[in-house]
């Protein structure tokens, strides 16, 4: 069965009918064009377009067919055309008023959507869960240090409760965004029709009501060739796999020997087929991967779209396979991240080390020195030259005597050794948002 067909004379080619088909891909919308169907048949009763009879046929079809299970996915142009013809064997002619004032365009861009905000949903719950975690981890680690880094250089000293809190602000800020776009998401399209309208009465607003639509379309050629709702969760989906894949490659390199602050479980690990001691992360690193692969659904799915013109064009048939990749995606790679953070073993005394060894504490020695009247650009150059001579004689600051100190500045006292504390170093932090000693969380 096709849903076209009377103005054409010859039977399309094999390989165009096998070409042209989405059924393999669209079948995973079924759930929300039978829903969608529904709502629509509901339309079209209240507008008394179909009996209340009728009705109660399509809508046991409808509910039968929600629930049947397909061995073999049946070779049929699209999900839409699957259900009208299950829908016809079902109920005869009756089935075929379902299509009455709507197009397959107003249909896709309705179930996309449907699709779309539960899956929206989801993924904020994986986020938040995602930062519970976080925040568990931060209380169970307050107040241990280790370093911070810029160049991937030690810096200045931070606690480990800080370096994970910064995920949780990049989590939430995409828990936002998420939020947000649900506005966008959350738009009828039914009633559109191919692309002008329709010349039934159909009450929008009644089917917008019913599928839990906030709002309606509010110009039909729009609505049917709009997939800014796509293109927008893709580019946040980016976002998103680029903060899990900033925090994998941290996690890569903390979990090297040459670092060792933390150890990821055996259950988030796979080793080497030929170096028996070999323990990779490989959860981290495949996220890292992953990242890619939705950064090519948004540009493939933006550059499908940037030539059309209005209103709807077969091209947007391609829009389906990234954005269910990039869901599936998403998806698998926050399950995997939080189980991995659950069980991550955290080497503290290995931070505190590290903490130790590269000068972390010299900002706060010129920031010491500023309190004694020199200008700070002074006491940065007698810092760095401090610093020099500590590297040649291999000791931290701290352990320089106070004739070393004095070597290079007069106004060091004997309260300069409180000041390179890193634990008052941390104490020391005033401004909002500063890696604070006492975290807050």
């Amino acid at each position: 069965m096709k849903l076209w067909g009377g103005r054409f004379k010859e039977k399309i080619a094999e390989d165009m009918e096998i070409f042209n088909s989405s059924i393999n891909v669209d079948i995973r919308l079924l759930p929300y064009d039978i829903e969608a169907s529904l709502a629509h048949a509901k339309g079209l009763k209240k507008a008394k377009i179909i009996t209340d009879e009728e009705f109660e046929q399509i809508e046991r079809a409808l509910r039968e067919i929600k629930e049947e299970k397909f061995e073999e996915i049946p070779m049929v142009e699209d999900v839409h055309t699957l259900v009208e013809q299950m829908l016809v064997e079902k109920i005869g002619d009756v089935g075929k008023k379902i299509h009455t004032a709507r197009s397959r365009n107003d249909q896709i861009a309705t179930d996309e959507r449907l699709y779309l905000r539960d899956e929206i949903l989801k993924i904020i719950d994986l986020l938040e869960q995602l930062n519970s975690v976080l925040l568990e981890l931060s209380k169970k680690y307050k107040n241990k240090v280790m370093p911070g880094y810029t160049h991937l250089q030690r810096a200045q000293p931070i606690t480990f409760s800080h370096h994970l809190l910064s995920y949780v602000e990049m989590f939430r800020r995409d828990i936002n965004r998420l939020e947000d776009s649900l506005k966008r998401v959350n738009v009828l399209i039914l009633g559109s029709g191919a692309l002008a309208g329709t010349s039934y009465d159909i009450d929008r607003m009644y089917v917008a009501s019913l599928l839990g639509f906030k709002e309606v379309s509010l110009n039909s050629m729009d609505g049917v060739s709009d997939r800014d709702f796509i293109i927008e969760f893709l580019s946040i989906a980016s976002l998103i796999m680029m903060h899990l894949s900033r925090f994998s490659e941290e996690i890569v390199i903390w979990s090297t020997q040459e670092f060792n602050f933390v150890e990821l479980s055996d259950k988030y690990s796979t080793g080497s087929s030929i170096m028996p001691q070999k323990k990779n992360p490989d959860s981290s690193e495949l996220i890292r991967g992953k990242t890619g692969r939705v950064y090519g659904n948004l540009f493939s799915l933006l550059t499908t779209m940037k030539g059309l013109p209005l209103a709807y064009n077969k091209d947007m048939q391609e829009d389906k396979e990234p954005m269910f990749d990039t869901v599936d995606t998403l998806k698998s790679c926050l399950k995997v991240f939080i189980g991995m953070l659950e069980t991550m073993r955290v080497n503290e005394k290995k931070m505190e080390e590290a903490v130790k060894f590269g000068y972390l504490n010299a900002t706060d020695l010129a920031d010491y020195l500023v309190k004694k009247g020199i200008p700070f650009r002074t006491a940065h150059d007698i810092v760095g030259k401090l610093v020099v001579y500590a590297i040649t004689k291999n000791v931290p600051l701290e352990e320089l005597n106070i004739a070393e100190f004095r070597n290079f500045c007069q106004f060091i006292d004997e309260d300069v050794y409180e000041v390179l504390d890193v634990k008052n170093i941390l104490k020391s932090r005033k401004t909002i948002g500063a890696a604070r000693w006492e975290a807050e969380i």
